[in-house]
């Protein structure tokens, strides 16, 4: 029987009600079948956890696995089967950090989910939206101003596709729809490794983020936003989108508009203090790095605005390259403002109901995927416990134990 397995003895963490329940956990076909005490199955490896910790699986809501290098610009030059090679190689070390579940924001396609799912590599599960869509000299344009052919040929690695204009932003947005997205990403604001925009521009018209929206909405499926000021982020959320991606610099009226419309806020502190601290090693250009610091001091000041006045957070990081190492130091950077249960509520059950995978993942629930964490200490007590993942005791997916 694949994935069967008997957790005793064990802490099971609700994170909606934020206790424990003493007892065992039983998983069996890759699922959660029950929980309480004294379970038994004859069939099953048993593990004794003697009061360990057990979570939901580790969700990131915001990554690239196909950034292999901080110069984003130099993606679409790279060799797809390259780019591929690091992208499992960097979503096999995701696992290993806790996360089984992890929410691309651009560049992972069909082919790399298809890949994981069918067990060709290891990684967490992986939800995809292929390109984001970019307006022209837009975050997701990654040519210099001397560059003018745009090459979006599908074989080529990249993040961003290049759309103008309200048929050309419809069809771009069903193209990716076509190939499977779970969502459209779209580059509402200016952004840090963009060579040619500026930070607190706007970026597409109401317009073509409305059609973008009705788009996503007519195939079930939703819109996420790149937006740092309070005037991107804002219209975004009037004109529908449901996720805003990092947000640095909203405002009261932000916080309003977030409740008023349902929607989630998905911060990404680290990255920016990982690419300031080593982002020109990486492959950062010089021009992008001298960018963070307009967005490094507002994120979490944002983040406290938002926590503050009762928004939907979602847990995402944003590294690049060789700062993915740096994944679980989020946790401690969001524990400056958030208290333990928040920020793991961010990583389980409010990043499942961005994700429309509620019940699926980010609890222990019977029925839900068997992909859990075991910790020898409480993270209710103190976060740090989840920035460590070299001390996880184990890492569990569809009921087998990955790492340990």
């Amino acid at each position: 029987m694949t994935g069967s397995l008997l957790l005793r003895n064990a802490r099971l963490l609700d994170p909606l009600k934020g206790e424990y329940t003493e007892g065992d956990l039983r998983c069996a076909d890759g699922r959660i079948v029950e929980i309480g005490p004294g379970l038994s199955a004859d069939d099953a490896r048993t593990e004794d956890l003697r009061g360990a910790f057990v979570l939901p699986g580790l969700v990131d809501a915001h990554v690239h696995v196909t950034a292999s290098t901080a110069d984003l610009g130099s993606l679409p030059a790279s060799s797809p089967t390259y780019v591929t090679a690091h992208s499992a190689r960097t979503m096999s070390r995701m696992l290993d950090r806790g996360f089984t579940t992890v929410r691309d924001a651009s560049g992972a396609d069909y082919g790399l989910a298809d890949a994981q799912a069918e067990g060709l590599f290891r990684g967490p599960r992986l939800l995809f939206c292929g390109r984001a869509l970019s307006q022209t000299g837009g975050h997701g344009d990654s040519r210099t101003r001397g560059a003018h052919v745009s090459e979006d040929h599908p074989c080529c690695a990249g993040l961003g596709r290049v759309a103008d204009g309200v048929d050309a932003v419809r069809a771009a947005a069903r193209d990716e729809l076509r190939k499977g997205a779970h969502h459209i990403k779209v580059m509402a604001s200016g952004g840090v490794a963009s060579p040619t925009d500026r930070i607190d521009s706007t970026q597409y018209s109401a317009e073509e983020l409305r059609a973008i929206v009705e788009e996503a909405e007519s195939a079930n499926r939703y819109v996420a936003a790149h937006a740092y000021t309070a005037r991107a982020v804002n219209r975004a959320l009037e004109l529908g989108v449901r996720s805003i991606e990092h947000g640095n610099l909203i405002d009261d009226l932000s916080v309003e508009l977030f409740l008023r419309h349902d929607a989630y806020l998905v911060p990404t502190l680290v990255t920016y203090w990982a690419l300031k601290e080593e982002g020109r090693e990486h492959g950062l250009p010089e021009s992008s790095w001298r960018k963070v610091d307009e967005v490094l001091g507002a994120g979490l000041a944002a983040l406290e605005r938002a926590a503050r006045g009762g928004v939907k957070l979602v847990y995402g990081t944003d590294l690049l390259g060789g700062m993915h190492r740096h994944q679980n130091h989020e946790f401690r950077l969001r524990g400056e403002v958030q208290s333990p249960l928040e920020v793991v509520r961010s990583a389980t059950s409010t990043a499942a109901d961005l994700l429309n995978l509620t019940g699926e993942i980010g609890t222990l629930d019977p029925g839900a995927h068997a992909d859990l964490l075991v910790v020898d200490r409480d993270p209710l007590e103190d976060i740090g416990v989840l920035a460590e993942p070299e001390k996880f005791r184990h890492v569990i997916q569809a009921g087998t134990v990955v790492s340990a």
